[in-house]
């Protein structure tokens, strides 16, 4: 017998389980009866929270980017340093990816690349982290300037994160990637130099 829970509870539940079977078998080989029977409901039971596997992929990337957008916003806003923001900033994304595996693999997985409805979506959050991350980045540079150093410090951490979850089958502790990675970007960062000419 199906527990009848609150529309709200219910929905969060059809996310969580459609995240972890989207990311094992993508998107075209996952059907609605393969979810309703993962979280133990009808089919219709779904279709009164979503209107088709489509819309319910899109908001499911909506959401996955939204739990990364606030740990990542939560992290760097308690840190009291510009030093420790870079670190609590990448210990916070290797947290959520080393705990969220099958969100990491949804969100940057080849499938949502190829759809141009998903990788609209998977571009926003990308776009939406660097403004983020571009506002903490303390050079007298332009906006551009820190835009584009910011999606080469989000490009680090997503290979960093396919690396650490394929190595050897373990993720390895997030707060040690974090560690050596947030070392790399901030020395980095440091010898960045404002308006230099480029020889050509």
């Amino acid at each position: 017998m199906t527990v009848r829970l609150p529309a709200e509870q219910r929905k969060r539940q059809v996310l969580d389980a459609a995240c972890k079977i989207f990311a094992d078998r993508g998107f075209h080989s996952t059907s609605m009866d393969d979810i309703a029977a993962a979280v133990g409901v009808t089919k219709p039971v779904l279709y009164q929270h979503f209107d088709s596997k489509r819309s319910l992929f899109l908001e499911l990337l909506d959401d996955v980017g939204i739990q990364l957008l606030t740990e990542l916003s939560n992290a760097t806003g308690a840190a009291n340093s510009q030093r420790a923001r870079v670190e609590s900033g990448f210990t916070a994304y290797f947290s959520f990816v080393t705990g969220n595996e099958s969100a990491f693999r949804l969100l940057f997985g080849a499938a949502v690349r190829n759809d141009p409805d998903f990788s609209i979506v998977a571009e926003r959050v990308l776009d939406d982290a660097a403004e983020k991350i571009a506002d903490l980045i303390e050079i007298p540079g332009s906006p551009q300037h820190r835009r584009v150093l910011a999606h080469g410090l989000i490009g680090i951490a997503e290979a960093t994160s396919r690396d650490a979850l394929t190595d050897d089958g373990s993720a390895l502790d997030p707060t040690l990637l974090a560690h050596w990675v947030a070392e790399l970007a901030w020395f980095g960062l440091r010898g960045v130099r404002i308006d230099e000419p480029i020889s050509r």
